[in-house]
C-alpha cells in the first residue's frame, strides 16, 4: 500500500538528504499528527508538490505538528510531454468534478476557459474565487491519489488567449461529438509525423460546456492548428470528456 502523502514548501526540502530530519507544521501537520493520528514508525511521504518526493519514517507526532525521518528522496522525472486540460467553465460544479478526476488520472495543468456558451460566468472577484477554489480541488485530488505533483491551475482564458495556447503546443485536440477521428487516431497520425506541428511539449485538450463548443470557436481552433477528436460512440458531459481523454492519451504516450 501506498504511503499518506503531505505537502510542504520546495524551499523546505530541497536541501534534505536521507538521514535529515524534518517538522511539518500547519495545516499539513495538523492534518498529519491530529486527524491522521500517525504513530511513531508509521511510513509517510512528504512532497513538494513540483514532484520532489521524501519517503520518511513518522518520529513523531504531537500537538499539530509531525516529525519525520528522511529515509529516501526520489524526484519525479515529468514525461517529455505536459498533458493541460482546457475546461470550459460549467454548471453544477461540473468543471470542478472534471479537474478532480483528471488530476487523480495524471494530468499536468489544467486551464479555466470562458466559452461562448459557458452558462457559468467569472467577473471580478468571482474570477479570483473561483481559481482558488480550483486549486483547492486539484490539490485535495493529488494529495488523495497520492501524487507528488499538484497541478497547475492556469489564468481565466477567453477564446482569443485559447487561440494563443494552442499555437504554442505541440498538438491540441478540441473533444467533438461531430469529430471524424478518434483520439487514438489522431495521436498515432502525429506521432507517425503527418501535420505535426511545431511547439513545445505541450499536448492541449479542449472541453466545451454543456451547450457544447460553438463552430466559430472551432474554426478559430483549427485555423491556430488544432484537430477535432472523436472519443467514442456516446456523447459524455462536461465533467466525463476531458479525463476520458486523460485515459486515451495517457495510454498513447506510454505513461501508463
Amino acid at each position: 500500500m501506498s504511503n499518506p502523502v503531505f505537502y510542504a514548501g520546495p524551499d523546505q526540502l530541497a536541501a534534505l538528504a536521507p538521514g535529515s530530519s524534518f517538522s511539518l507544521g500547519g495545516a499539513e501537520g495538523r492534518h498529519a499528527a491530529t486527524v491522521k493520528r500517525l504513530a511513531p514508525g508509521e511510513p509517510v511521504d512528504v512532497c513538494d508538490g513540483a514532484g520532489l518526493r521524501l519517503v520518511c519514517s513518522v518520529t513523531s507526532a504531537a500537538g499539530g505538528v509531525l516529525d519525520v525521518r528522511v529515509d529516501q528522496v526520489v524526484a519525479e522525472a515529468s514525461g517529455p510531454f505536459q498533458l493541460v486540460l482546457v475546461q470550459a467553465l460549467a454548471k453544477g460544479d461540473r468543471d470542478e468534478l472534471a479537474i478532480e478526476t483528471a488530476t487523480e488520472l495524471g494530468i499536468d495543468k489544467v486551464v479555466p476557459w470562458q466559452a461562448e456558451r459557458s452558462i457559468v460566468r467569472w467577473k471580478m472577484d468571482k474570477a479570483v474565487k473561483g481559481r482558488v477554489k480550483w486549486r483547492n480541488t486539484v490539490a485535495a485530488a493529488a494529495k488523495q491519489a497520492r501524487r507528488a505533483s499538484i497541478p497547475e491551475v492556469g489564468e481565466l482564458v477567453g477564446t482569443a488567449a485559447l487561440v494563443e495556447l494552442i499555437k504554442g503546443a505541440a498538438l491540441a485536440l478540441i473533444l467533438h461529438e461531430d469529430a471524424v477521428d478518434t483520439v487514438a487516431g489522431v495521436v498515432r497520425a502525429w506521432r507517425a509525423g503527418a501535420a505535426r506541428p511545431t511547439g513545445a511539449g505541450t499536448i492541449v485538450m479542449v472541453v466545451g460546456p454543456e451547450g457544447g463548443i460553438s463552430a466559430a470557436e472551432v474554426g478559430a481552433f483549427q485555423d491556430a492548428g488544432a484537430h477535432t477528436a472523436l472519443l467514442g460512440r456516446h456523447v459524455l458531459r462536461s465533467s466525463t470528456a476531458g479525463p476520458a481523454a486523460v485515459v486515451l492519451l495517457s495510454q498513447e504516450l506510454g505513461r501508463w
